[in-house]
């Protein structure tokens, strides 16, 4: 069956490389068949902890490229405090790799990165999902509270990852947290994760020059761009899906699916759906 994680599977064999870069030597590995696909990663996320389901799935259509950014999990150097210079990064390993153009994913902090490539390099995306995370500039449904408390302990158990992830209050989705958890487990060196208040600042001041919207990303969804489809659950903690309803009307080049009783990581809950959505999006021909 689709659902079933097949042990030998892309995602559990596919060898850590590295990218010697300008300023740090990136982590990296690809597999799968197909056009290239640049995933990038959440807050705290490093190579192994997206779920293999929804990579395997995904591979079978797409040539996958996953990551860690500088300074975090197997990666060298220092998380950037600026969110260009991340996306900098994703642009440097599609040189390192000679992809002149590809398709981009990011989840969650992921996302902030995936916009920036999106909009600064429009001539080498072709088209972009993102997953669980908001626009450019500010946004009127904050992150809420219990964000903060379970996502910035030095380390998260299943409890945490289900309340950040998933959706507490519905039986289905702790019991698809309890499956994406195992799945995850046996690849995953949880030493890699970053842990530090240190790192933590880094992220969030990346996160803030995204928010502050300097190179007028938000006013480019009005214009001709990438195609983008946004996948969200209907209750995210950390970025709420009503964050993208102001925009829409004027985002002609944007789609927006919303899976219900999920949270921030509706891919890892829901992986064939999901990967039935976005092979349908990503096979489209670009007019």
């Amino acid at each position: 069956m689709m659902e079933e994680f097949v042990t030998e599977s892309p995602a559990a064999a596919a060898a850590t490389q590295f990218a010697a870069l300008a300023t740090s030597k990136i982590a990296y590995r690809t597999f799968g068949h197909g056009v290239p696909l640049v995933l990038c990663n959440r807050f705290r996320g490093v190579l192994d902890t997206w779920d293999p389901l929804f990579l395997d799935l995904l591979a079978a259509q797409h040539t996958l490229i996953i990551f860690d950014y500088p300074g975090v999990g197997d990666s060298t150097g220092t998380l950037p405090t600026e969110i260009t210079d991340v996306a900098d990064v994703v642009t440097q390993l599609a040189d390192y790799l000679q992809l002149d153009t590809f398709s981009v994913l990011g989840w969650s902090f992921g996302g902030l990165v995936a916009q920036t490539v999106t909009f600064l390099y429009p001539t080498r995306v072709r088209k972009t999902v993102l997953i669980g995370t908001n626009p450019p500039g500010t946004n009127e449904v904050a992150i809420e509270q219990t964000f903060f408390d379970h996502a910035l302990k030095p380390r998260n158990d299943l409890d945490d990852e289900t309340v950040l992830f998933f959706e507490p209050a519905v039986a289905r989705s702790r019991q698809a947290a309890q499956a994406s958890h195992a799945r995850i487990a046996p690849r995953l060196n949880r030493t890699l994760i970053p842990s530090t208040p240190e790192l933590f600042q880094r992220y969030f001041a990346a996160s803030a020059t995204f928010r502050e919207d300097k190179h007028q990303l938000r006013a480019r969804y009005q214009k001709p761009h990438a195609p983008v489809l946004v996948v969200m659950g209907d209750h995210d903690v950390s970025f709420a899906v009503q964050n993208w309803f102001p925009l829409l009307r004027q985002a002609g080049h944007t789609q927006l699916l919303i899976l219900p009783e999920a949270g921030h990581a509706p891919q890892h809950q829901y992986p064939a759906l999901v990967v039935g959505y976005l092979n349908t999006f990503l096979g489209q021909v670009v007019s």
